[in-house]
Formats: structure tokens, sequence, C-alpha cells
């Protein structure tokens, strides 16, 4: 018979059923199990509406917690203990009641550019070439250096995206580095698209935990796998998208950086044609991220983004 302290708590995570929210929910099932000897972690399945609507574009769909919303319920449910996202995909006003508890180390944040060819580049791709992505953030910045691509519609997981761009005609597609490579899908990538060319969306890269903000217990054992300066960096960027009142489907691109003597914020707003993009950097003090988001969102309303965004929103609403 176990003695009482024998017996160890179940911890429920709720995951999406895609392959990469699969293999997030399961990199921090393995951390938290090798950190704390006193859980057992489970995992448990939930279809958000971002997984039920598939031929949709998501700009079109207009609600910014696609891929949260039921995670989220259930969280306030208690019916799971956290929920791991991609941090690009949650929302920066959480529900009352839920709390953010834990950033993890940031995996690199570009994007890549995938084609039949090993080291094309944006600027190699051919005249009038067929691009394929769901982002307005990544068809902005690439119609703003390469006007004559044609861009076409993408939707679906990581390996659903490659799977048809392969049986495609395609030139190529753009994805998110993290998610290609956790996924250990990297021979298919033709080469790298660095951040002066397209900026990331906001919290690329890195995992955000999400709890009832009640449930002490699990808050405790998420510090072990907390990082404090990729979670610097992303509430910088996402108090930027917040005061420039963006969902994840508006082109805006971000990314602060912790350096030795600061927090550095580089952000744009572009229109969806790409022929008019604000970019604007600032640095503000480790110690106040959310002061730098907010200055350099409204340094970017006052340059023009303003009327860029309501442009981007009637446009959106009117499809």
């Amino acid at each position: 018979m176990k003695r009482k302290t024998d017996l160890k708590r179940k911890v429920i995570i709720g995951s999406r059923g895609s392959e990469l929210a699969l293999w997030q929910s399961n990199f921090i099932k393995k951390e938290l199990e090798k950190k704390s000897k006193r859980i057992t972690v489970e995992i448990k399945i939930i279809k958000t509406t971002g997984d039920k609507i598939l031929d949709v574009a998501l700009s079109k769909i207009g609600d910014k917690s696609l891929f949260t919303k039921e995670l989220e319920n259930s969280l306030l449910e208690n019916e799971i203990d956290l929920a791991v996202h991609s941090l690009k995909d949650l929302q920066t006003q959480l529900p009352e009641g839920l709390k953010l508890a834990a950033v993890t180390k940031r995996h690199p944040v570009e994007d890549v550019l995938i084609s039949k060819k090993k080291g094309t580049t944006l600027q190699s791709l051919k005249e009038n070439a067929l691009v394929a992505t769901g982002s307005l953030r990544r068809k902005c910045q690439l119609l703003h250096l390469r006007p004559d691509i044609q861009i076409v519609e993408l939707r679906g997981n990581v390996p659903t995206r490659i799977k048809k761009f392969l049986e495609s005609g395609w030139d190529a597609i753009i994805l998110a580095r993290a998610g290609v490579e956790r996924l250990k899908l990297q021979k298919y990538i033709s080469s790298f698209i660095g951040t002066d060319e397209i900026l990331p969306a906001v919290g690329q890269g890195a995992l955000g935990i999400e709890i009832n903000e009640e449930n002490k217990f699990v808050e405790e054992i998420l510090d072990a796998l907390h990082d404090e300066p990729t979670y610097k960096a992303v509430l910088a960027e996402r108090s930027l998208l917040r005061t420039l009142e963006g969902g994840c489907q508006v082109p805006i691109g971000a990314l602060a950086e912790v350096k030795s003597n600061g927090l550095y914020l580089d952000a744009m707003v572009g229109s969806l044609d790409g022929i008019l993009t604000f970019r604007k950097k600032a640095k503000g003090t480790k110690a106040e991220p959310e002061k730098l988001g907010k200055i350099l969102a409204k340094d970017l309303l006052k340059a023009g983004a303003k009327e860029i965004l309501d442009e981007v929103y009637d446009t959106v609403r009117l499809k």
C-alpha cells in the first residue's frame, strides 16, 4: 500500500489536436515531469473553432480567440490545469480569471521559405511567382519586398501546408521556422527569411502557458519552465499589439530583444497590398517592457498606422 506522501498529483494539459500543438504539449509534459517528481501529467485534446473552420481565411472569421476559446473555457471550469499555446495565437487580453503563468525560452523567430529548390530566397523567386500563405502579416511584407508576387491563400497545420505545397503548382510557401523545426521537417526549408525582410508575429517562437489564476499549485511548478528574458520581450510585443488593437490576423509584425544595455523593439504595420508600410524601432528598460510597447505603438499610430489599420478592418469585414 502506498503511503500518502508517495501519491502523485495529476496535472492535465489541454491541447489542440494538431501535430504541432501535441508536440508543444508533450514538450511541456516532459519538462514538468522532469522538474517535479510530485506530479503525473496527462494531455486532454480539445478542438477549437480555428481547427473546425478550415475553408475560410482566418482574417475573415474575425475572432481573436480562434485557437484558444475552448481551451480557456476548460481552464475556467477546472477541467484542465493548464493550456499550452503558441504565444502568437494567444490574444493579448485574457479572460477574467485566467493568467499567463509561464513563457518558455524562445525558439529562433524567423519565417522560412519552402520551395522545390534548395537555396531559393525571396529575392531569387521568379517574376510573378505564386507564393502561398494564410497570414496577412506575411502577405503585406512580402508584397512590399516583391510587388510582382502572386499570393495564394493557405490554411491548415504545418504538415498539411507542406503536403498541399508539394502537390501544387505553387513556387513557394512561407511558414514559421519554429513549427517546421519542432516537427523535424527542416529538410523542406529552402532558406531562412531574415527579420530585416519580414518581421515575425508577436510572440512567434515562444510557448505561453495559461492557467486559472486560482490554481496556485500549478503556478508554482511552472516556475521551473519560465524564461524571464523571453517573457520581457513578449510582454513588450504584446503590449504593442494590444495598444494597436490588433488581433493575430492583421498585418502587424514585431520583435523585441533583451540585450545587456536594455530592451529593443522593432515593429511594423502595413497595408494589405504592401504598398504602404510603417516600421519603427525603440529602446526601453527591461524593467518596463509594456511601457516600451505602448510608446512604439503610439509612434506608429501617429506616423499613419491608424489609417492603415482602419482600412484593413473595413476591408476584412466587407469580404
